[in-house]
């Protein structure tokens, strides 16, 4: 299955459970994988017959910069359902990286990861 690659888009969010988590913006990062028939675009060089790039980072990032969520699954979730429902995808798989999550301890991030095709 062809795919378009997305990853380390980095962006600042309110999402966790805590009341800090609220209010104080912490970096959260996504990787995105876009499951579509890239054959067309291969062909004719023509964006129109791909997905923009810019059109998925922008709305990624209004998701993750505008809108709060307690749950890393439900940002992923989010993110994955948005961009299934704007783009002719037929799946996409979404991974959210936090971090800075508050937990007292050594680690590089936690992270979900969650695929969603097209019905």
């Amino acid at each position: 299955m062809d795919k378009i690659m997305a990853r380390g888009l980095t962006f600042s969010g309110c999402h966790g459970v805590l009341p800090e988590e609220k209010t104080k913006p912490q970096t959260f990062i996504v990787d995105l994988d876009l499951f579509l028939d890239l054959k067309p675009a291969g062909i004719s060089d023509n964006l129109q017959d791909t997905v923009s790039y810019a059109e998925v980072f922008a709305q990624v990032r209004q998701i993750v910069e505008d809108e709060s969520y307690n749950l890393l699954e439900a940002l992923a979730e989010n993110i994955a359902t948005a961009l299934i429902m704007r783009h002719p995808l037929t799946g996409v798989e979404v991974t959210v990286y936090k971090p800075d999550a508050p937990i007292k301890g050594e680690f590089t991030n936690f992270a979900v990861n969650i695929q969603r095709f097209r019905k």
